[in-house]
């Protein structure tokens, strides 16, 4: 971006606007372009609030008969300092673009510079401009610090640390190092000059403590935008159960946000969709990637994108996917989509194709994506979902998660049990898987927690039955949507891949017919006394 800056400047191009917060990382960079001997020119600063200044000489006292904004506009038309060969940087003058006779002054200074050697470059965290300047004004976001660039701000600001505290830290690891950057991408210079100044004061130290307080800086900017939410990553694969060949898909790309990787000749990783029964650890599965791979999870609000305001939803998701990007290499996921896209085909008529457009900024940007935003989006229902969505190129890979099997039912009362402190061993966990065939994670999950109620409400330990008896009184999603699950399959049986080595059947055999009693269990297996009846 510098050099296309820097081209604009050499071919005289008038009118610069810049879109950036780092208002003193921007001004060294222009001021290097300035003292370059191609160049030689002379830089000057304007605010409302300081006047006109020459950024060589911050010592020196502003001129502050200059603050209104026509007074500096003429200013720029007549100043012949230095040859004529000035760069003018205006800070946050966006605000004065709504005022016509400014505007109309704007357009005079750009006629007025194109003979000139001068340049004008308006910069601010905002983009304004209004449509009598959309032709005269070339505009470039400033984009945030590469990881050279902070890894050369890193040494600076330890440097600076360095001389106030004694400091030990794990910087001449490079492992330690990397992940150090990576997390700080995303953030200003300022931001990560902060954090881990923060850090320093709080353990003396920059190493492993650091990393979560640079997070807690990008957790700042998603809570900021309205559209985002920060979601800590809590949960792990262990939590997840069944899922095998989408665990073993994720773990091979654990790494694939490093340099290392990039060495290797692998890309980035694009995302993934996980389509299938509803309750079957989607979105548990989006919350252990973020886990595993030590990542920002980010989760997008659909419905906060379409705002009542004509022309904002566009820009809500052009915002979400700038934020997305901002703090990358991060995750996004998207829940449900198919209910925040299911529109698309009908917009024009019934949201004069808001949708549409929406849905259109959307994908092209998932096709295009050149930043490590891995995006991982869930749904239940394909029906819903525009054909385009599912196009190769958009995803790394379609899962299919299905109902589990029997050993997977037994992983999750397994997993369950335990995270309600109690010794699954107490408990005969393959009847109960049995007896819970076409059941659901979340159903399983359920019934847990109603018999941990009955349990609890008596004043006795939670035993196998508890668990059987609220099996019983549920009817699963299974049964009551048996035809949707039965599409479901049939389309994912050619169209992707499974999330598990095989998928579970559901019984034809009535469950009425299966007794609550436990007839069926094996003699030999044998349980103590809160596991199971006794006799």
């Amino acid at each position: 971006m510098l050099k296309e800056l820097e081209l604009h400047i050499q071919a005289r191009y008038p009118l610069i606007y810049l879109v950036s917060w780092e208002e003193d990382r921007v001004i060294r960079e222009i001021q290097k372009i300035c003292d370059d001997e191609n160049h030689k020119k002379r830089l000057y600063l304007w605010s409302e609030t300081q006047g006109l200044q020459l950024a060589a000489l911050p010592d020196k006292p502003p001129d502050l008969s200059l603050t209104d904004p026509l007074n500096i506009l003429d200013h720029i038309i007549k100043s012949r300092e230095n040859g004529g060969r000035q760069i003018y940087i205006l800070l946050d003058f966006h605000p004065f673009l709504s005022n016509h006779t400014i505007i109309r002054k704007v357009r005079d200074v750009g006629k007025a510079l194109r003979k000139s050697e001068k340049t004008l470059i308006f910069l601010s965290p905002k983009l304004v401009l209004p449509d009598e300047l959309a032709k005269e004004v070339v505009v470039f976001d400033f984009d945030l610090p590469s990881l050279e660039q902070l890894s050369e701000a890193l040494d600076s600001i330890v440097e600076t640390l360095q001389k106030k505290f004694n400091l030990t830290t794990k910087l001449k690891n490079p492992a330690f190092r990397e992940r150090l950057l990576k997390a700080s991408q995303g953030l200003t210079i300022l931001e990560m000059s902060d954090a881990i100044a923060k850090a320093v004061v709080a353990h003396q130290a920059i190493d492993e403590s650091t990393i979560p307080l640079i997070l807690e800086e990008k957790k700042q900017i998603i809570r900021k935008s309205g559209i985002l939410e920060y979601y800590p990553a809590e949960e792990t694969f262990d939590e997840v159960g069944g899922l095998g060949n989408l665990k073993r898909w994720l773990s091979k790309r654990d790494k694939a946000f490093t340099e290392e990787a990039r060495h290797f000749g692998i890309p980035v990783p694009k995302g993934l969709m996980l389509v299938g029964v509803q309750g079957c650890g989607k979105s548990l599965c989006a919350k252990a990637v973020a886990n595993q791979w030590r990542l920002p999870l980010l989760r997008l609000d659909v419905g906060k994108v379409f705002s009542g305001l004509v022309g904002s939803s566009e820009e809500n998701i052009r915002k979400a996917i700038k934020i997305a990007e901002s703090v990358a290499p991060c995750l996004l996921w998207i829940d449900e989509i198919e209910k925040g896209l299911s529109g698309a085909a009908s917009s024009n008529f019934s949201d004069a194709g808001t949708t549409a457009r929406v849905f259109a900024t959307f994908t092209t940007w998932l096709q295009e994506k050149t930043k490590p935003v891995f995006v991982i989006s869930t749904a239940n229902d394909i029906s819903l979902l525009p054909p385009e969505i599912m196009r190769k190129g958009r995803f790394d890979e379609i899962f299919f998660v299905d109902l589990p099997n029997l050993e997977e039912r037994i992983e999750i009362f397994r997993i369950h049990l335990s995270k309600r402190k109690r010794d699954p061993r107490e408990f005969d966990l393959e009847f109960l898987a049995q007896y819970a065939d076409g059941f659901s994670g979340a159903e399983i999950e359920q019934a847990i927690i109603s018999a941990l109620y009955d349990a609890f409400e008596e004043e006795r330990p939670l035993t196998t039955d508890d668990i059987l008896r609220n099996i019983k009184e549920t009817v699963p999603l299974s049964r009551t949507m048996a035809e949707k699950i039965s599409a479901l399959r049939h389309w994912a049986e050619s169209r992707a891949r499974y999330a598990s080595g095989d998928y579970a059947s559901v019984s034809e055999v009535p469950r009425e017919e299966i007794p609550i009693h436990l007839q069926g269990r094996k003699e030999t297996r044998k349980r103590g006394s809160m596991g199971s009846f006794q006799g």
